[in-house]
């Protein structure tokens, strides 16, 4: 089933079983969507419905830290539940190892043993191979951490 039939699915349950959180965060995520491809004119496949729901989870993780600062534990608990739930439509998330692994072995074919003035170079061979798969941020850390 294609993602964004599996993404109407899951809204109807949602309705059926009376699920708010899981109704409306489906049905924003189905709304963004629709609007880039309202606004691109084009159609989405899979992948770029990954790239919406993983623009989506990071929203809402780069909201969390405002919320925990401002003391607001109730968002908090809403956001990672939203997380969660849009979490199930992407997939599995790379480990830190993996993405190590896959850093030493961009490194190696192009030749980059350490520096920082090599951050760029390498970054974007990197994220190239691990996009969708692996968050940026994290990336970052690996890469930084590699160079160092």
């Amino acid at each position: 089933m294609a993602l964004k039939e599996q993404l109407m699915a899951d809204f109807k349950e949602a309705m059926k079983a009376h699920d708010e959180t899981a109704k409306n965060t489906i049905s924003l995520a189905r709304a963004a969507i629709k609007q880039y491809e309202v606004d691109n004119r084009e159609e989405l496949d899979d992948a770029g419905i990954v790239a919406i729901l993983s623009k989506q989870v990071k929203m809402r993780k780069d909201a969390l830290a405002d919320f925990e600062k401002a003391g607001r534990s109730d968002l908090v608990d809403a956001y990672n539940a939203e997380i969660a739930i849009l979490n199930r439509y992407l997939p599995e998330q790379l480990s830190r190892d993996k993405i190590l692994e896959i850093v030493q072995d961009t490194a190696a074919s192009l030749g980059i043993e350490g520096g920082k003035q090599n951050m760029g170079k390498l970054m974007g061979p990197v994220m190239g191979k691990v996009k969708g798969l692996a968050d940026g941020s994290l990336v970052k850390e690996v890469v930084m951490e590699f160079l160092s």
